[in-house]
């Protein structure tokens, strides 16, 4: 009979053999960081939102501050960025243009996700006639072009930014009621879902205990996409003359007012453009980056 071995391996060695599970949030971290274009953009949004949170404290000029001998003057070291048309300090209008851009951006994507997605939430759980009206209702909304619709509400109710908020805000929550609708349909038939009904859990217990959780990837996402898109949405807005209003700090009013002056000084257009691309440019980023690292069918 062949003779067997024991090895004994101590409970050190096995601990330093086994290879160290990662909980779901250190390994969306880790992912996120090895993205390059995910990572670009993280540093794109920090940068954009800490200058929309923290420009009250800047050291820099007042963005309504005139200065006529400096008009249209070019880039230097006073001015880097240089002066507009009436000689304020164009860095000091764009910094404070990024806090109204946040502003605007955030809070009408975060009255869009609330209402968007209670209502995506109440149609796909609850179901039937109900389920119709509402996703009729949302495709009535779907019908009209987002920005002509956008460009509509504010006309109406007049040009400010509280307008422009609320113009997004409806134009924004029809998409996330269908976001969240699709996913709610499939996993209200889930074991798990099925399970806690079973044990007499209500409706208002499910969908916050069990369907919500694992619809917040998804939201995430989305709302990082939508963000980028209401910073160009408020930017277009604000050219047409219908968000903020002059003197105040806006990248599209300054953007309308470069385009005058293109020919004698293109720094007044390419600034506050650069400055709305890159703000798009890092939610998308950071949007598909998340959408990548979120996506389940990643090990």
């Amino acid at each position: 009979m062949a003779s067997s071995i024991l090895v004994s391996v101590s409970p050190e060695a096995r601990l330093v053999a086994a290879p160290r599970l990662r909980s779901g949030r250190e390994r969306v971290l880790h992912s996120l960081l090895h993205n390059r274009a995910a990572l670009v953009g993280v540093v794109i949004v920090a940068v954009y939102v800490f200058i929309g949170l923290a420009v009250d404290w800047f050291p820099i000029r007042n963005p309504t501050l005139m200065v006529p001998t400096s008009r249209m003057a070019g880039p230097s070291l006073s001015m880097p960025f240089g002066a507009d048309t009436f000689g304020r300090d164009l860095l000091s209008r764009i910094l404070f243009g990024a806090q109204l851009s946040l502003r605007v951006a955030v809070t009408s994507v975060g009255a869009a996700t609330v209402v968007g997605s209670l209502i995506g939430l109440v149609s796909g759980y609850v179901g039937g006639w109900l389920d119709q009206v509402l996703m009729r209702l949302m495709d009535v909304f779907f019908s009209f072009p987002a920005v002509l619709l956008a460009l509509g509400i504010v006309a109406a109710l007049g040009p400010n930014p509280s307008n422009v908020v609320l113009a997004i805000a409806v134009v924004y929550t029809p998409i996330f009621a269908r976001v969240v609708r699709g996913p709610v349909l499939a996993l209200k038939e889930r074991e798990f879902v099925e399970a806690a009904r079973a044990l007499g859990a209500g409706g208002s217990r499910i969908v916050a205990r069990h369907i919500l959780p694992n619809l917040l990837s998804v939201l995430i996402v989305q709302v990082s996409i939508a963000l980028s898109w209401a910073i160009l949405t408020e930017a277009a807005l604000s050219f047409l003359g219908l968000s903020a209003q002059p003197p105040a700090p806006s990248w599209g009013v300054m953007l309308n007012e470069g385009r005058q002056n293109l020919e004698l000084a293109p720094h007044l257009a390419f600034f506050p453009g650069l400055a709305i691309m890159l703000a798009v440019l890092g939610f998308n980023l950071l949007g598909d980056g998340l959408r990548d690292v979120l996506d389940p069918r990643q090990t």
